[in-house]
């Protein structure tokens, strides 16, 4: 079936896709880096120069603390923050999901919901609730009680800390 004549048919099929792959790297060569510039002083591309801009006086950047934030905290705003925590948490009481139930967390003690298997970093870092402790807790869990088996990464606003806070002062079981 194969004879001499298919078999130098093929060879020479190939041959030439090789020859055709071969041209056309060493033409796309002389197009985008250029004829006798293969020394490594030559930089491939263009420099485009950007003038620099002129940003401004730059924003100095404003700690609020905890009793600002809680001073103007608006409840009802916080209860658009708890839905960020309503997949772990309940607020009727002894409805334990992945976390303890919020029901009266806010100067709760640490510790108090029967039933519910807390890491010891959340015993050492404080015994009570307070709306102080809620609000460095919420900031950054981990940093607050390395160790706690919170997995949530925290809440940067303080604005939104400080709602939350209130609206779970203000409605603890609904």
């Amino acid at each position: 079936m194969f004879d001499t004549m298919t078999m130098t048919k093929v060879l020479g099929g190939l041959c030439g896709t090789l020859l055709v792959f071969m041209l056309g790297g060493w033409a796309a060569e002389l197009i985008y880096v250029g004829a006798g510039s293969h020394d490594e002083d030559h930089a491939q591309g263009y420099l485009v120069e950007v003038p620099e801009a002129d940003t401004g006086p730059v924003e100095e950047v404003v700690e609020v603390t905890f009793e600002e934030a809680f001073a103007v905290a608006d409840a009802s705003a916080g209860e658009g923050v708890f839905r960020n925590c309503r997949s772990c948490h309940a607020l009727a009481e002894g409805e334990n999901g992945v976390g303890p139930h919020l029901y009266d967390v806010v100067g709760r003690d640490i510790d108090a919901v029967a039933g519910y298997n807390y890491s010891g970093a959340l015993e050492e870092a404080a015994d009570v609730w307070t709306p102080e402790n809620l609000y460095a807790f919420l900031e950054d869990p981990q940093g607050w009680a390395p160790g706690t088996a919170m997995g949530y990464r925290g809440l940067p606003d303080p604005a939104d800390r400080a709602n939350l806070i209130a609206y779970l002062a203000s409605n603890p079981g609904s």
